[in-house]
């Protein structure tokens, strides 16, 4: 891959082999947002690469995930993200 082609896309290299946790695919691309936040809670509890608490990692990975994907993500996409914020945080016991 040329260079200028790499550092478009170094998100998407991010995304697909973090070395904090071992995502499973398409997590990104479920319609229920908490399906998407089972996902990331399997993931970050199973990590034994990541450097801060299981809650910290999976709400990381989806932040990191929606302000990288920023405008290119449909509304409706955006909103099914954030909610699965809020399922993140009541299956973590962290509810605001």
């Amino acid at each position: 891959m040329p260079e200028n082609q790499r550092t478009k896309r170094w998100s998407a290299e991010v995304t697909a082999h973090s070395d904090a946790l071992d995502l499973e695919p398409k997590v990104f691309e479920k319609e229920n947002p908490a399906e998407i936040a089972r996902s990331l809670k399997r993931s970050a509890e199973a990590s034994d690469r990541r450097k801060s608490s299981p809650f910290r990692s999976a709400m990381s990975m989806l932040t990191f995930y929606i302000n990288r994907a920023g405008r290119n993500l449909p509304a409706e996409r955006k909103q099914t993200l954030e909610a699965a914020k809020g399922k993140l945080r009541e299956l973590f016991g962290r509810n605001r």
